[in-house]
This record gives C-alpha cells, structure tokens and sequence, in this order.
C-alpha cells in the first residue's frame, strides 16, 4: 500500500494537474521545429550569405567565419529549442550569432566593411578564431556550472532571515520615490519632456548645453541619464512583476494606479525616439521577460524573432538618431547590405585592436581598472584610460570614435589570449548559474512577486547585448545604478514576501 501510494503521488509533487501533458506537448512541438530551425540557422542562412555577389575571397577567415557561424547557430536553436529558460545563455548566443557570426560573414562575402580594416589579413583571421575559442570557454564555463548542485538558503526558524533575497516592501516604495524625483529633474534639466520627443541629437546637445558636461568628463551626464533613466525602469520591473504574479495586486487600485504612471514615466524617459537602440532593447527585453516569467512561449519567440529583427529592423532603427536634414540616407539592394554598411563593426574591430596592440603592446588591466572605475572623474584622476574603441579608433587616425569594443577586445587588450578564454569561461559559468536559479525564482514554489532575481535576470538580461558589443567604460555606469538599487532596497527576510501572494 505504502509503495504504490507514493509512486502516484510522485509524479505530480510541485506541479499543476496537467504538469505530464506539457512536456508531452512541447516534445511534439520541438520535434516539429527543431528541423527547420536548425536548418534554417546552421545551413539554410549562412548558404544564402555564401551566395551574394561581391568581392570577397574564400580564404582561412571566411572558412573561419562560416564555421562560427553555424557553430554560434547551433548553439542557438539549442537554446530555443530547450526545455528550460535558459535567459542570459539564450542572448548571449542571439548575440553571438548575428553581430559576430552572420554579420562578418556578410561583410567577408561582399568584401565590405562598417569600419577600414587598418591591420593584415591576418589580424582578422586571429579575431574570429579567437572569437570562436572565447566561445568555446563560454561553453566550458556553462557546463562546468550545470554540473554544480545550486545551494540553497535554509530559512531560519523565525521566518526572518536567511531565505532568497525579495525587494523590501518599504525600500521597493522608496525606490518609487527615488525614480520619479530622479527622471524629474532629468526632464527639466534637458527642458522638458517635448526633447524626449524629438531625436538623440537633441538629447545630446541640450546635455552638452546644461553644463552637467566638462571637457573631457562624461561623468556628470552619465549619472544624471543613469539616475533620470534605471531607477524608472527597475520600479516599473518590480511593479510589473507584482501583477503578473499576484492576484491580491491586481485587485488593489493603488497598485495598478503606481504601475500606470511608472509606465508614463517610462515612456517619456526610455522611449525609443531619443534612447540608444541597445538600451531600448534592454528596456523591451526586461519588461516582456518580466511580465511573462513563466512563460516559454515568449521566451522562445524572443530568441526566434530576435535573429529577423536584428538583420531587417535593427539596422534601420536609428532613423530618430539625428534631425529630419541630418538622417542617413537608407539605401540598400540586399536585406544583407546594412550588415556591411551600417552598425555591426565587432569583428573588424576586434581585428584592428590586434592590430594596435601588436604596436603599443597590452595595459595589463588598466582598461579594465578603468571601466570598473568608471565614476571617477578625469579632473581627479588624470591619465583615467579612454573607452577601448575610442583609443583604437584614435590610433586608426578617425574622425568619428564611437566604435564598439567587443568584450573578448577588453580581455584582449588587458590579459592576452590567456585571460581572454579564461574571462569568458568566468562569464559562462556565471550566466549558466544564473540561469538557473532565475529559473528557480520564477516557478510557483519561487520568493513570490518580490523576488530580486525575477527582475535582475531579465535586465541583465537585455543588458547582454550592451556589455557584449562594449566598450565596457561606457555600458557600466548604468549597470552599476541599478545594482546599487537592487541592493538598497533587498532583504532576505520571506516573512512579509509571502503575505503578498
């Protein structure tokens, strides 16, 4: 009696009724996709690239640039195709994928190039075969993390501490306080919210006019973005995620009524019209993973769709970037011509980094000193290093230096090959650890709708596509607010977090 009794209690322990038939049903359902996704990914797009007309040679880079791209593709359709959510691993391939595999290998195919290529031929060919080892270690770092048992925190007694860390229920209204006062002053420090409206043009010079800038300091227009900006978006996150989560929120008006002029505020300071594309996308990305944590459906549309956006709308999206009379012109015979005219210079960068260290040698973790201090101000601290792109382009001798600094370019440059695979290694072990206890905070059995990880992922998340395209000194400060944030208003006692479910 004892036996069989508990062989059909096992099954469905910490699932919902229907708990069988959804991986019976999904099972079904990626056997059916997992065809044409691979295929469309690994065989089916990089022969379409291989087939554009241009100028391009066949040599060891572009056999180097096909394999990482079918290789970065097949890592891909596992992510979609997963059984689990595997966030940050998902877009780090997204990534990947287009900026580093399909992008470059357009631009081998047609013989062009967003940024010259300063070095030699073989400076590009070192690039994507280091790219495709940093890959490598970035997989090695996952699986040696999926191998490790999580642990987790035993709840004391008493119920007031030591359980997952959940947003204090004061701090998290404080935190509501601090995002209004703060995009308040940033509004009227720019003019009003009509600029918010108009282009990043605008953005940028009523920044440059209010004196918030000294010469050769971003420091003071960096916070006040990044104070006017992530403070916003993570309340309207934690909000987000109240409602989604809890049936007690959304019958309470005061919620609801907080969470629309969130939402106001987030349209007028993290709207696409005078925001980076990239930050809009890591706004995007955490709101939809927020608002739609348990649900594979999205995750996988995200993965899936995000490769189409990248390669049709992506390019074309900086149309508010400049005024009506200074827009670029849009010109393109080919889907694949904005690959090799417009924003994705990772590769060819990183060929021209070679290429500069090669002559002025590594700095040995000055770069990254830098970016990790970021906040100190080039009047206190004289010789702070430039972002990598800027000293790179600087060196090429180019006007325009907002260059991308992929992330295996700052190991590059600081550590050598050595600390390259062994930083990237690091970042996978890490994504895939988190990962996985993402996936723990948002199941039922979970912290609750308070749940500081439940929203940390997700923006981390969408954050991936600005720390992975760099240069690191520019997409820290950002990163660094909201983590100052997140640990201001985290607790770790469950007591209260559980009365809110």
């Amino acid at each position: 009696m004892t036996s069989v009794h508990t062989s059909a209690r096992t099954p469905t322990r910490g699932k919902p009724s229907d708990a069988p038939a959804r991986p019976i049903a999904w099972a079904m359902l990626s056997r059916a996709l997992s065809v044409p996704l691979i295929l469309g990914l690994v065989c089916f797009l990089p022969a379409l690239i291989a087939a554009q007309p241009g100028s391009g040679v066949r040599d060891t880079a572009y056999w180097l640039q096909l394999v990482l791209t079918c290789y970065a593709g097949a890592r891909l359709a596992t992510m979609i195709l997963s059984t689990r959510r595997r966030l940050l691993q998902g877009v780090f391939w997204m990534f990947v994928y287009i900026a580093m595999g399909v992008a470059p290998f357009a631009q081998v195919v047609i013989g062009q190039t967003p940024t010259p290529m300063v070095g030699p031929r073989q400076d590009l060919v070192t690039a994507i075969a280091m790219v495709l080892v940093g890959c490598a270690a970035y997989d090695l770092g996952a699986l040696l993390a999926s191998r490790r048992p999580l642990r987790r925190r035993a709840p004391s007694a008493r119920g007031s501490g030591g359980g997952p860390a959940v947003a204090h229920p004061l701090r998290l209204r404080l935190l509501v306080l601090l995002a209004f006062a703060a995009s308040a002053f940033y509004v009227l420090k720019l003019g009003g919210p009509s600029v918010f409206f108009s282009s990043r043009q605008e953005i940028n010079e009523t920044v440059a006019a209010s004196g918030v800038v000294t010469e050769g300091s971003n420091v003071g227009s960096a916070f006040i973005k990044g104070f006017g900006q992530v403070p916003a978006l993570l309340a309207l996150l934690f909000y987000t995620r109240r409602l989604a989560t809890s049936h007690r929120a959304r019958r309470t008006p005061s919620t609801v009524l907080v969470w629309v002029a969130l939402v106001a505020l987030n349209l007028v300071v993290n709207n696409p019209v005078s925001n980076a594309r990239y930050w809009f996308l890591t706004v995007l990305m955490a709101f939809v993973f927020t608002a739609f944590p348990s649900s594979a459906a999205f995750y996988r549309t995200v993965l899936a769709t995000g490769v189409v956006g990248a390669l049709v709308v992506f390019p074309y999206a900086d149309r508010f970037r400049y005024e009506e009379g200074g827009q670029r012109p849009v010109q393109s015979a080919s889907v694949f011509e904005p690959l090799v005219t417009k924003d994705y210079d990772q590769m060819v960068m990183f060929a021209n980094t070679i290429s500069w260290v090669d002559t002025r040698g590594h700095t040995y973790g000055r770069q990254l000193t830098g970016s990790a201090l970021f906040f100190v101000p080039r009047a206190v601290w004289s010789g702070k290093p430039e972002d990598t792109g800027v000293r790179v382009g600087q060196w090429m001798g180019l006007r325009m230096t907002n260059l991308s600094a992929p992330l295996w370019t700052e190991f590059w440059v600081d550590l050598g090959p050595a600390g390259m695979v062994g930083g990237m290694a690091l970042i996978g072990y890490a994504a895939a650890r988190t990962d996985r206890r993402y996936a723990l905070a948002v199941t039922r059995a979970g912290p609750g709708s308070g749940s500081v990880l439940a929203i940390a992922a997700p923006l981390i998340a969408g954050y991936t596509f600005i720390l992975l395209r760099g240069p690191l000194l520019q997409a820290v400060g950002k990163l660094a607010i909201a983590a100052l944030c997140l640990v201001l208003i985290t607790t770790f006692r469950e007591r209260r977090a559980a009365r809110r479910r």
